[in-house]
């Protein structure tokens, strides 16, 4: 079987790269090897490679800056993902879109479903679900794999911003009403994979890790297990703050929990919780 991975300069393409079966062929393409708008490039690539799933990775992911940016992030995270759905119709193949928690408005008392309501309150979110609607709309049995508050050893995310900042400052503030799920790049690719393999029916489905938290328990969780590794050497104050006290263009969801339950049952994987995987990851980080 022969994959595309789009977007493989990023967390979750490298991730997906890393974890590839026995048996796979990959074809890997960053975002400066291709720009997944241009259809003939496109087109041309899947003509002279084809392939029986593409996994689209590539995004743009710069929330803030989307909302003066709104064309830009529109052509990459939706018009973009038109191109390939078409592309992938055309030839026969499947697309697997990874998408996000923002599409909701994060007003739910509960985790959410993949068939509930979205109401995207940034444009980064707008286009993302306008992404999802090409993905299911242009013939190519097309999966959409929600997902949220990803992190990994490398690249920009939240866990490394987190020990860069404890190492720095005398003491560090963080958000402690927003409530999410943080989810770990390699257990992402690795659902991927078992998506493919069980062949899985076009659709929305979720995937984070279990269990939930603020960015505030995140923040504790990462400075509490680097201290264990010797990734800090010291302890420093963690202040909880309101999103009002640090304010950003965009909106973001207060509640943005995922209902991973029918992935989990189609696949038959078993939860484990964020600070588990957290714990995969730092370790990772130290041997590096």
């Amino acid at each position: 079987m022969r994959v595309l991975v789009l977007g493989a300069g990023g967390q979750v393409g490298r991730a997906v790269t890393q974890a590839a079966p026995a048996g796979v062929e990959l074809l890997t393409r960053t975002r400066a090897q291709l720009d997944i708008g241009d259809e003939a490039a496109v087109t041309r690539l899947l003509a002279e490679s084809p392939v029986e799933w593409i996994v689209n990775g590539a995004a743009y992911t710069a929330v803030d800056r989307a909302e003066s940016e709104q064309a830009q992030a529109q052509a990459v995270n939706g018009t973009a993902v038109g191109v390939l759905a078409r592309s992938a119709a055309r030839t026969g193949a499947r697309l697997l879109h990874l998408s996000t928690d923002f599409v909701f408005d994060g007003r739910s008392n509960r985790a959410y479903r993949p068939d509930d309501a979205t109401r995207p309150l940034s444009v980064y979110g707008a286009t993302k679900l306008a992404g999802e609607q090409e993905a299911l709309v242009q013939g190519a049995q097309s999966l959409v794999l929600r997902t949220a508050w990803v992190y990994d050893a490398s690249g920009r995310n939240f866990v490394l911003t987190m020990l860069r900042l404890m190492r720095e400052r005398p003491e560090v503030r963080v958000v402690a009403d927003q409530i999410g799920a943080p989810t770990w790049a390699t257990g992402i690719a690795r659902v991927i994979w078992g998506l493919i393999a069980a062949q899985a029916p076009a659709g929305i489905l979720h995937w984070t890790d279990a269990g939930v938290a603020s960015w505030y328990d995140f923040a504790v969780a990462i400075q509490e297990e680097a201290l264990a590794r010797g990734l800090l050497t010291q302890a420093v104050p963690i202040v909880p703050i309101a999103t009002t006290a640090y304010p950003t263009p965009a909106e973001r969801p207060k509640f943005s929990v995922l209902d991973s339950a029918t992935t989990r049952s189609l696949l038959g994987v078993p939860a484990q919780h964020w600070r588990h995987h957290l714990r995969n990851m730092l370790d990772e980080l130290r041997t590096a």
